[in-house]
């Protein structure tokens, strides 16, 4: 097992950011990496992440402002070669049908609900791991 994974954090907003960092703890299950942040207000900064790699799983904020997580999350399916996995914050549960057409690997409501979103970031850290990448 690989010693940290690196999750970039896409919201516009800092208590979201704070949310998920504080879901996730230093590790999200005994079996995945700790984690280490990298976190981004602005769709234009994620893919700047992105480009630099070293990400291996993206949280983005359905909610975010000016550009929304899954529109965020559509353009980096789209253009980042082998992107990492993404889980998408959503506001209610019937958008789930909105991060299916954003392409979004795992999806969770907001507000964060910690065991919820723990077992949805372990899971994709997981199947990273398990992909050899």
């Amino acid at each position: 097992m690989q010693a940290t994974a690196t999750v970039l954090v896409y919201s516009d907003d800092a208590g979201t950011r704070e949310q998920v960092r504080l879901a996730t703890g230093r590790r999200p299950a005994a079996d995945v990496p700790q984690v280490e942040f990298v976190e981004c207000a602005t769709p234009q900064a994620v893919v700047k992440e992105l480009d630099r790699g070293g990400i291996d799983v993206c949280v983005l904020d359905g909610e975010a402002v000016p550009m929304g997580g899954m529109g965020v999350c559509r353009q980096i399916k789209d253009e980042i070669f082998d992107c990492p996995p993404a889980l998408v914050l959503i506001a209610r549960p019937q958008d789930a049908w909105l991060a299916t057409w954003s392409r979004a690997d795992a999806a969770v409501t907001l507000p964060v609900e910690p065991v919820e979103f723990a077992s949805a970031l372990a899971g994709l850290l997981r199947r990273r791991a398990a992909l050899g990448v």
